[in-house]
């Protein structure tokens, strides 16, 4: 049986969070702990496995003893005896809804044992519905709520806050110069470097000495590793951190004055 990658783990490891946070009592602090940890999991600049086998996972930002002994197992067996048994507890669908702004897990769990609510869909037909409204303890306030942040849901997905996507960004690019010492001027890209408040992609662009060789992409987990020589470096920042719209009226206007923008910069277009 193949081993679970970073990115298998990381969902896994959310998955875990989430039911942990729907079990009710106070087991936030651990929910919590789960999902930071499976955060720094999608922004590895290591091999993975690496970090397994050389039993340095406490090493991750968020990743004390017991949760390694966690993200061991999933990354062993693709899952975890505690997660089988909190699986049996509530639907996949529920998990859905703790994805809504304000939606806090004890009001999630009261929509699905009071309303039968077990999805987003369920959660947007009851809120249009105006059955929210009506179910005691959860009220008007909720039912606007959910129809305000359900848009928000549909548009933020995959996406982490700027502050929390600076701090993955900090240690992977620690990670990068340490563990590459070779590279040079770690730069961090994306959505970061364009100031978004909500971080869809991790990106670091590195110069890389020698020969000119044309730019790479190492990806690793949800971190993208662009590496550049020195004279295509800019370029690959450009690529790096510019929206496809913007690249794309970028190609447009080099077309219109007869050159072509690669991912190693500006070339003169073939004459036909």
């Amino acid at each position: 049986m193949s081993k679970a990658n970073a990115p298998q783990v990381a969902k896994l490891l959310r998955e875990h969070a989430q039911r942990t946070a729907l079990r009710g009592g106070n087991p936030y602090y651990r929910a919590k702990a789960y999902s930071r940890a499976a955060d720094s999991l999608a922004a590895l600049a290591e091999p993975f496995d690496r970090l397994v086998e050389e039993e340095r996972l406490t090493e991750i930002p968020g990743v004390g003893e017991a949760i390694a002994d966690i993200i061991t197992k999933l990354h062993g067996t693709g899952t975890h005896p505690s997660l089988e048994k909190l699986r049996k507890e509530l639907p996949d669908g529920v998990l859905e809804m703790l994805t809504v702004p304000g939606l806090r897990p004890e009001k999630v769990l009261r929509l699905y044992k009071d309303l039968g609510i077990a999805s987003l869909a369920d959660l947007e037909a009851a809120a249009k519905d105006d059955r929210i409204r009506k179910a005691k303890g959860l009220g008007a306030a909720l039912q606007t709520k959910v129809l305000q942040n359900l848009a928000i849901v549909k548009g933020g997905e995959g996406r982490r806050h700027m502050h929390r996507a600076a701090a993955l960004l900090e240690h992977a690019k620690a990670a990068l110069e340490r563990t590459r010492p070779q590279l040079r001027h770690v730069t961090v890209a994306g959505d970061f470097r364009r100031g978004c408040e909500l971080v869809a992609d991790l990106a670091l662009v590195a110069e890389e000495p020698g020969p000119g060789k044309k730019p790479a992409t190492l990806d690793s987990s949800d971190l993208k590793i662009y590496v550049a020589h020195r004279k295509h470096f800019g370029a690959a920042l450009l690529h790096a951190t510019g929206s496809p719209e913007h690249l794309e009226q970028l190609r447009a206007l080099a077309e219109k004055n007869g050159m072509r923008l690669e991912p190693t910069g500006f070339t003169r277009a073939a004459a036909w």
